[in-house]
């Protein structure tokens, strides 16, 4: 698989993840506490391997790939809370999935800054948007998650739930960002 699909098809899977791991952090859908756990891990897991297929994907060492290897790294932190702690909601499990959604964050301004120095101009709005959209939600997931860990429970948990959904719908702008991009540069012959 070249490149440019291993990218679509990483930020094809960062778009599913993302929109599960909301799905299953939303209490309006009234999932079991195992309904909720599953659809949050798989999404996860989808996330880091979508962004690691996209850094794999990338020709050149960039922001961008950099961004993408952040953002595995952040899934992957989440994952390890999930898989260590289960359900058990403790306060290192509760940490490690702050520390995961910081560095989701950082992946996603990270990445956003590349945009800025892509050659390409097809997707370039959409990948700007997209990734500002899934820092921001990022960030507000692990601010939401702080305020439970030190028993701020004002708003329970609702920051956090509207910061997936602001990541899921940035990773779906992304997604059309990315297909445009990547098609520029397959017309272009080039692999950025």
């Amino acid at each position: 698989m070249n490149g440019h699909w291993k990218e679509i098809i990483g930020s094809l899977f960062s778009t599913i993840g993302t929109i599960q791991a909301a799905i299953g952090s939303t209490p309006q859908f009234h999932l079991d506490k195992d309904q909720s756990y599953q659809l949050r891990f798989v999404g996860n897991v989808l996330q880091a391997s979508g962004s690691a297929l996209s850094a794999d994907g990338q020709g050149t060492v960039s922001l961008e790939k950099l961004g993408d290897e952040i953002q595995a790294v952040g899934n992957s932190t989440v994952i390890t809370g999930l898989v260590l702690y289960g359900t058990s909601n403790t306060d290192t499990e509760q940490r490690l999935i702050i520390t995961g959604n910081w560095l989701q964050a950082l992946g996603s301004f990270v990445g956003l800054a590349d945009e800025f120095f892509d050659s390409t101009e097809d997707g370039r709005a959409e990948n700007i948007t997209g990734n500002l959209m899934q820092g921001i939600g990022n960030s507000m997931q692990a601010i939401s998650g702080n305020q439970v860990l030190h028993g701020n429970n004002q708003y329970h948990g609702q920051i956090g739930v509207i910061g997936s959904w602001i990541q899921a719908t940035g990773s779906c702008v992304s997604l059309i960002g990315q297909i445009q991009e990547e098609l520029e540069e397959i017309r272009l012959n080039i692999n950025e």
